[in-house]
């Protein structure tokens, strides 16, 4: 049984070799000519003599360590294509401290005037970490075809697996319909998938935008939705499943976001997971990391832990090129969460009486984790490719940032009391004065407002017209030449690397970034990552969106600071009056939020 595939990159999806294999190069001092080749697109490798190969990578090595804990999995091979001669060398691979295990568990010479699979057993001794292999050819023109890590099941039987994929959208047309080609190319309509067969695709349509007569088929299935953001249409999604089960037989529900690009080998591997998972394991969520889009090598966040908003991203800014971080990711952490641009959990969890939250954004994935998570399974090569969150800037989430927070931390976290949340909104809403976002104000004590309103009141929303309303109160960008301020690129590069000493640190302090000092000019800053000293004494600031290439422009007033100042000190005295009552409402009175009956209604199905 094949339970990972040897993978060469390929565009459409991800281009970047060394997250597959790395070969030899080209020595500039002694201009020694390159001994291997591998051209984009091909599935093979032409060596020279002497050439060499390594698959310890991100996609190609073998996760022995978790497919030894967690799944049936006893023995493992490599099988290999390959035409001429090779040395074949099987290695596992360990992260210890700061340095790195190899065992070599076999060598072998493989010579074949044709193109021939052979297979090797990885011998015991090494099943912590990595298994991976090197290849070296002793002939010219010698080819590596690929093959697969495989697995004999010694008598025992393997489940029957269906995994139901949800995606929620709002009119990203351009992304669905591209993942819904590469899902009907690589399984759904490919009778070499193992997956093909196992897979249903639900989609919630919050735009209702999607050309459903030409996208639909046997196992796409398309629902016009109200948009009531992810948490409305991944709930959707669920109910679909969970109301349909007796036609699809789904038994894993695979959450997803719609802006991504997938790997369908991630899926694959997350359905051979299920299949031969442990009777102890059978509750386990299985994770996806998100790795960047505009740098496919760099790792953002591989499970996390909420720590009650202080929110962990765990293996952050790992650059998968390298052995030594594929091999950090094997080393299991503790988590609380995976997010859904990728998790995967039994349909079990799915009940009537256990839904997700109606919180639209923000904080209804790790709710739902937190409730339901016992244990994730993470590993290299379950992923997707995320446009990185620091290149999108949403004013209207700053009504959800601390109402969707103390939701979630009434449920699930108790000790976060008055103190946590006054000075957890104390400092954001005096930086936001500091960088005269004065509408982000209202909208972050509006949201903590109307948490202390109660389940009931969150439950007699329509969540579409509070959702426009938010929208209509923040900030938006706007095409440059429509600002009166000009923009000027250098002035914007140039505050990126802003730096300040001692003395204007404190000068910051004392003076409250500047505001009771005259104004010395303007600033362009990055829309999603400003700092406060970059705004210190400013006129005004200039909030530009290097991707989308929009701004919008802020100026200081010393009236609306005390204006903003004061209503946050009374939101203090307001949280400290009501917020228990609050909490304790959400913990009773809040359940009902997550049951079938209410969503019916809130969904208006």
């Amino acid at each position: 049984m094949e339970i990972q595939r040897i993978l060469f990159p390929q565009t459409g999806r991800c281009t970047e070799r060394e997250l597959y294999f790395r070969l030899d190069r080209k020595d500039s001092a002694s201009c020694e000519k390159i001994r291997t080749q591998h051209v984009l697109g091909n599935q093979e490798i032409v060596f020279e003599r002497h050439g060499k190969a390594w698959f310890d990578t991100y996609f190609n090595g073998l996760s022995i360590e978790k497919w030894r804990k967690y799944t049936i999995v006893s023995n493992i091979s490599l099988k290999i294509k390959i035409s001429g001669s090779f040395k074949v060398s099987l290695v596992n691979k360990e992260k210890i401290g700061n340095f790195i295990s190899e065992k070599v568990l076999l060598e072998q010479i493989l010579e074949s005037a044709e193109p021939q699979e052979f297979v090797l057993p990885y011998a015991d001794g090494g099943d912590k970490g990595m298994h991976t292999f090197a290849i070296e050819a002793l002939k010219d023109d010698s080819r590596f075809y690929g093959g697969a890590y495989i697995t004999e099941l010694d008598g025992q039987t393997a489940r029957a697996v269906k995994i139901g994929i949800g995606i929620c959208t709002f009119k990203r047309e351009a992304f669905i319909e591209k993942n819904i080609k590469i899902l009907n190319e690589a399984i759904l309509e490919n009778e070499c998938s193992p997956l093909r067969g196992h897979m249903e695709v639900f989609i919630a349509d919050n735009g209702k935008s999607l050309d459903r007569d030409r996208l639909q088929s046997n196992n796409i299935h398309i629902y016009p939705n109200r948009n009531l953001g992810g948490a409305g249409g991944f709930t959707r999604d669920m109910i679909e499943m969970l109301q349909n089960n007796a036609q699809h037989h789904i038994t894993h529900v695979l959450l997803m976001d719609d802006d991504i690009v997938i790997e369908p080998e991630a899926l694959v591997k997350t359905y051979m997971v299920l299949s031969l998972i442990k009777d102890e394991y059978q509750e386990a969520f299985i994770g996806g990391a998100m790795l960047r889009l505009d740098q496919q090598y760099r790792q953002i966040e591989a499970g996390a832990s909420w720590n009650g908003g202080a929110l962990e991203s765990l293996k952050q800014n790992l650059d998968l090129r390298l052995c030594d971080a594929c091999l950090y990711n094997e080393v299991e952490e503790y988590t609380e969460f995976n997010a859904w641009w990728y998790c995967c959990f039994p349909i079990e969890v799915v009940r009537e009486d256990n839904l997700p939250l109606p919180i639209f954004i923000r904080g209804d994935d790790l709710e739902y984790g937190l409730r339901n998570m016992k244990r994730l399974i993470l590993m290299n090569g379950i992923c997707v490719w995320h446009e990185p969150f620091e290149n999108k800037y949403s004013s209207f989430l700053e009504y959800y940032i601390m109402r969707n927070q103390l939701i979630d931390n009434s449920f699930h976290c108790q000790w976060y009391g008055r103190k946590q949340v006054n000075r957890t909104m104390f400092k954001h809403c005096v930086q936001e004065i500091m960088f005269y976002r004065y509408k982000n104000v209202d909208l972050y004590l509006q949201g903590i407002r109307d948490f202390l309103k109660g389940p009931g009141w969150l439950m007699a929303q329509d969540g579409e017209a509070l959702h426009k309303k938010v929208m209509s109160e923040g900030y938006k960008g706007q095409p440059l030449e429509e600002l009166t301020m000009g923009f000027h690129y250098p002035q914007y590069e140039a505050s990126l690397g802003e730096t300040h000493t001692l003395k204007t640190r404190i000068s910051r302090n004392l003076t409250f970034n500047g505001i009771i000092l005259p104004s010395k000019g303007d600033n362009i800053v990055s829309m999603a990552a400003v700092k406060t000293p970059q705004c210190y004494r400013k006129k005004r600031v200039m909030y530009y969106d290097a991707s989308a290439k929009k701004a919008f422009v802020t100026e200081r007033s010393f009236a609306k600071t005390v204006h903003y100042l004061m209503k946050t000190i009374g939101m203090l005295f307001a949280v400290s009056r009501k917020l228990n009552k609050a909490q304790e409402a959400y913990r009773t009175e809040g359940l009902k939020l997550r049951s079938l009956e209410f969503w019916k209604g809130y969904l208006e199905i």
